[in-house]
């Protein structure tokens, strides 16, 4: 069944939770646009997507290998989401019948040579998987844990083959996994005769098929016939992959009755066992932010208050004089720092990352980017990017015009430049890179082309638009107080308040209250495995914001303090160096959970991951700069100043 288009998915999405909400339902998620019915006996086409591993994580599409094929492959309806992500979805020799069970059917028959059997040995040493597609469910091994009783858990995919011994014999065999054992599970209408597939599974097995005479294709399987009563249960003796071997593939199907109805077939797959772990995670941040926001309002319920109303009761100008701290920098507070021009744009497109992100994980959170749409979260995070452009060009121009800038063109263009040209340089490199090991994941040159167009067609104009309002329709924002024309010295500050030192304590709370949600992230993207517990992420992100907006607004305060104004590039620092500790935990990541060992393999991670401290420097930066700047201009508008 073909994907629609993304747009038309969210639409109705919308539209189905409209419906439940007033029916005073419950929604978690909204697995997919519209259930599909089959009739007993009705073709079911299973589809084929990329081989991965998690050693390599170089995907490579089912037909790189000397698999079965159809007489015809072609590849189903894509979105761009799917593209970048590395899917290649074709369909497959495999047709069943639905509830109609088929035994030992023989799918091909392979003689390898030595290029076809080097090729299996090293997928299989690499640990690839197979990836298949049945109704939209992607195909999953049961595996029984021993720890529980009647407690299973779900690994995507089956393994091309294994690495073992023979009895007796210390050289490593390689054996291919040729047999499928299918089990697709229905629930069935109980007034039609029509069902609804709510499972795909699959118990791969390595057989070594025999026959009698020469092969044709009549030829009977001794090692597998119905008729006989002889079924594949055991891999006892395996498929052993050499040149001139001879693989015959074969596979079963059986159907099952389930009681999971279609709207729940997708829990077996987003279940969490340890959802124990999301809410410490939750409590871990509270707890931060608790403590944050007692010193906050310590600040500013207590000290501050107590301040402005001393500092406002002075009689004459020599008891003002006589004040210290953060009330003598006022005529400084609101100097243009260096680099203006750079922060402007840094902040734009902070807001732009903002943008995307919280309206991204709204969409998340309500359920309506299911994982059933393939590539739909990615989507739609691109096409947010692309159209926050306007909010971009609209921040940075008003920060510009404030600065008393007259140049909006030049910081629009860097706005909708610096960070783009940035992440797609980067990018161009690593797919070059993935393209060289000719990898199904490296994105095609139409691909790339549509990404530009999005960029220069659509978010370039968008930033432009924005910063014409921003620049040109809205009135600059006045200081609340006069900047003198000579700047105040700074006097010498403690070893803990150096620039530094204070930049690299003010990243490490934002990142604390986020670290535990972020190896969940990190296990999803680099370990192949689902994440849809938006709700929890929500929530973290929340903290995240007023996480670095408290740690910012304090250590801003006792900058100001110590008499030292020069706020501005900090505040951005302060906040936007959680990206450095995200980055050294990433680095932490690699070396404990992964098993990379490619170097180009390596090369990919870090520079994703790169890309992604990147950009949360840019995000969380932007969060701690507007916190610092709406705390200065409320003080400050307290103070009079004679």
């Amino acid at each position: 069944m073909a994907r629609e288009p993304l747009a038309r998915d969210l639409c109705i999405s919308v539209f189905i939770c409209i419906l439940l909400i007033t029916h005073q339902s419950t929604c978690f998620y909204l697995p997919g646009v519209a259930p599909e019915d089959f009739w007993k006996g009705d073709p079911l086409r299973v589809k084929v997507n990329k081989l991965t591993s998690t050693k390599t994580q170089l995907p490579y599409s089912y037909y790189s290998l000397p698999y079965c094929r159809p007489k015809h492959i072609f590849d189903s309806a894509e979105n761009l989401g799917e593209v970048l992500r590395g899917d290649r979805i074709e369909n497959s020799p495999y047709v069943f019948k639905m509830r109609e069970p088929q035994l030992c059917n023989v799918a091909c028959r392979l003689i390898l040579d030595e290029k076809t059997a080097k090729e299996f040995k090293e997928m299989i040493d690499d640990e690839y998987r197979v990836n298949m597609i049945l109704d939209n469910l992607p195909l999953v091994v049961p595996i029984r844990r021993l720890d529980q009783e009647a407690s299973v858990v779900y690994l995507h995919g089956f393994l091309v083959g294994l690495k073992g011994q023979y009895s007796g014999i210390k050289e490593d065999k390689y054996f291919i996994h040729n047999h499928l054992a299918f089990v697709v599970k229905y629930h069935r209408d109980p007034e039609l005769e029509l069902s609804r597939i709510v499972g795909f599974e699959v118990t791969p097995f390595s057989i070594k098929h025999e026959y009698e005479g020469k092969w044709n294709e009549n030829t009977r399987l001794t090692t597998c016939d119905p008729h006989a009563k002889k079924l594949v249960t055991s891999s006892e003796s395996p498929q052993e992959v050499e040149d001139k071997k001879e693989i015959i593939f074969t596979y079963d199907v059986e159907f099952e009755a389930s009681d999971v109805k279609w709207a729940y077939r997708w829990d077996t797959y987003l279940l969490m066992a340890d959802d124990q772990i999301h809410w410490f995670s939750i409590v871990n941040s509270l707890m931060i932010v608790l403590f944050l926001s007692g010193m906050v309002a310590m600040i500013m319920l207590r000290t501050l208050y107590r301040d402005i109303s001393k500092y406002n009761q002075l009689e004459t100008q020599e008891e003002a004089q006589e004040e210290t701290g953060w009330k003598l920098v006022h005529g400084d507070v609101f100097r243009p720092p260096s680099n203006s021009d750079l922060l402007c744009v840094y902040v734009g497109t902070g807001v732009q990352f903002f943008g995307m992100t919280l309206v991204t994980m709204m969409f998340a959170a309500l359920g309506f980017l299911s994982p059933s749409n393939r590539g739909g979260l990615m989507t739609a995070m691109l096409l947010l990017w692309v159209f926050m452009g306007m909010l971009a060009g609209y921040a940075s121009a008003r920060l510009y015009k404030m600065f008393k800038g007259t140049e909006w063109k030049k910081i629009s263009f860097g706005t909708a430049f610096i960070f783009p040209a940035t992440a797609f340089a980067v990018f161009f490199v690593l797919n070059a890179l993935i393209w060289g090991q000719k990898s199904s994941g490296a994105v095609p040159f139409q691909t790339m082309f549509a990404l530009l167009l999005l960029w220069f067609g659509i978010s370039f104009p968008l930033v432009f638009v924005g910063g014409f309002v921003g620049f040109n329709k809205k009135p600059a924002i006045e200081d609340p107080v006069k900047t003198n024309k000579i700047a105040r010295q700074i006097p010498e500050q403690a070893w803990y308040m150096n620039y530094v030192c204070s930049i690299l304590i003010g990243g490490i709370l934002p990142f604390g209250a986020v670290f535990i949600e972020l190896f969940f992230i990190l296990t999803s993207i680099w370990l192949h495995q689902f994440y849809y517990i938006f709700g929890f992420l929500f929530i973290v992100f929340v903290i995240l914001i007023i996480t670095c907006a408290e740690i910012t607004i304090v250590l801003c305060y006792f900058r100001l303090c110590s008499e030292d104004y020069n706020w501005w590039w900090r505040s951005y620092l302060t906040s936007g160096s959680s990206a450095l500790y995200l980055f050294l935990y990433a680095v932490f990541y690699f070396f404990t959970k992964l098993e990379i060992s490619k170097p180009i393999s390596g090369i990919l991670y870090f520079g994703y991951m790169l890309l992604l401290s990147y950009a949360f420097f840019v995000l969380t930066g932007t969060i701690g700069f507007y916190a610092c700047f709406w705390f200065t201009r409320l003080i400050y508008s307290s103070v009079k100043i004679d």
